[in-house]
């Protein structure tokens, strides 16, 4: 069980990282608003097209997007909004189940909604690529591209579902387990993955065990959405890496044109 909480979390690692220092500082508003009458916090930068980041499980918009510089660079040249998921960071942490599984997608259309954003290329990472394949079936309208980190296929009736179901019971990073078990509840069938349309590429750690929990399985499905292998990078170190940040910032450039 504490290994497959370890695979969804992005805390650990990043919490070695430094953030090199930038040209010019970044003019970053921070802000929240309500989405059913959950607070959910978020920052966002940049000017350009926008890009929408999703962090992982136990994670939050600082951890996985800015203690990297994934958000600073992108914000170069991108309009970059990254939210704390509910029940993470600055968010509102409801403790009852409903709160958790598909409101967790709701938020990121909410959040657009709030921002005018009617379309945005959308990252997560880890759980947040769950929320986005997620996402992508449910709201196709307001993708542009997706981007699955450390993520692929959470099938549904498969172990990894079943898991999550179970798992969670200890608040971990003032997470509430309820998120975890919310988990369950976005994993997706076969027929919903191919009726993706937009875009969609896969950066995942070579040594990373979720590479081949959810990535391959999803390989013979989905043999047009490109798979990046980050040489030296397991699931808590894949962000980290400069191929992983240069490969999003060159997936996202090809798909704004």
């Amino acid at each position: 069980m504490k290994t497959a909480i370890a695979t969804l979390s992005v805390v650990g690692a990043l919490l070695l990282c430094h953030r090199a220092g930038a040209a010019e500082p970044l003019e970053i508003h921070r802000s929240s608003f309500s989405s059913g009458g959950v607070k959910i916090a978020y920052v966002e930068a940049g000017a350009g097209p926008p890009v929408v980041l999703v962090h992982g499980l136990y994670s939050s918009a600082q951890m996985n997007w800015f203690m990297p510089g994934i958000f600073q660079t992108l914000a170069e040249h991108d309009h970059v909004v990254a939210l704390d998921l509910r029940g993470h960071g600055d968010s509102d942490k409801p403790a009852d189940d409903a709160s958790y599984g598909q409101p967790m997608v709701e938020d990121i259309v909410a959040l657009m909604d709030h921002l005018h954003i009617a379309k945005a290329h959308v990252v997560g990472y880890s759980l947040g690529g769950i929320i986005v394949m997620k996402l992508m079936i449910d709201h196709p309208d307001r993708v542009i591209s997706g981007t699955l980190g450390g993520m692929g296929w959470l099938r549904e009736g498969s172990f990894e579902q079943k898991i999550f179901e179970v798992m969670g019971d200890r608040a971990l990073a003032g997470t509430p387990p309820a998120c975890v078990h919310g988990i369950a509840r976005l994993a997706v069938t076969r027929d919903q993955v191919m009726q993706i349309k937009v875009p969609v590429e896969i950066l995942v750690g070579d040594h990373d065990p979720c590479r081949q929990m959810y990535v391959e399985p999803l390989r013979p499905l989905r043999t047009d959405w490109p798979v990046v292998v980050i040489d030296g990078a397991g699931h808590l170190t894949c962000v980290i890496k400069e191929q992983f940040k240069s490969g999003l910032v060159a997936w996202i450039a090809k798909n704004s044109n």
